[in-house]
């Protein structure tokens, strides 16, 4: 671990001791007013902490603003990093927070177990890919960086019918229920 890691690695054990359990505006408009995430105040301002951990061990965070600005610690270690909802089951690798909500949400309408990773970026997600496999949930980005990325792990994947949308815009647009079906066609392909 470099300096400049160790530091970005207090700091962030520093913000999380800080942080409250609180609602956040940015939760509210990617659909989940109820749901509460670690927030600190800053100038005034919430902004929700998204730790990110290898091996259980907090390396940084992910800061996310109140109007959706998302920024990490300088110096801090991302590559391999990620922050995980885990009740056991198959591993779902997706690159940001409001996503792995969607799926948390949609797996366990399924009444399925996983293990949600969220990688923070299309890059890490194949990093983390390669030693965990399961299912890919893709951006459907402008350049296509996030289906070349879920096509270069060769594990299976899902990926919107509309360009520019993440997993959790796809579920915002057409409702928990359709959001399920298209995910159980995925889970359905490996089987």
């Amino acid at each position: 671990m470099t300096g400049k890691q160790k530091l970005a690695q207090e700091k962030a054990n520093r913000m999380m001791a800080e942080s409250v359990l609180s609602s956040h505006p940015y939760l509210e408009s990617k659909g989940f007013p109820d749901e509460v995430g670690n927030v600190i105040a800053r100038e005034k301002k919430k902004i929700l902490l998204i730790p990110m951990r290898i091996d259980n061990t907090v390396v940084g965070c992910q800061m996310i603003s109140e109007e959706g600005e998302k920024k990490f610690l300088f110096g801090q270690r991302t590559a391999d990093a990620t922050f995980v909802f885990n009740n056991g089951g198959d591993p779902f690798l997706c690159e940001g927070y409001a996503t792995a909500l969607s799926l948390r949400y949609a797996l366990r309408g399924m009444k399925r177990k996983y293990t949600t990773h969220v990688c923070f970026s299309a890059g890490n997600l194949y990093k983390v890919a390669q030693r965990t496999g399961g299912y890919v949930i893709a951006d459907n980005d402008q350049s296509g960086t996030g289906e070349r990325i879920a096509k270069q792990t060769g594990l299976p994947y899902w990926i919107s019918d509309q360009v520019g949308e993440d997993a959790n815009d796809y579920h915002n647009r057409v409702g928990l229920f359709k959001f399920t079906q298209s995910l159980n066609k995925l889970i359905m392909v490996r089987r």
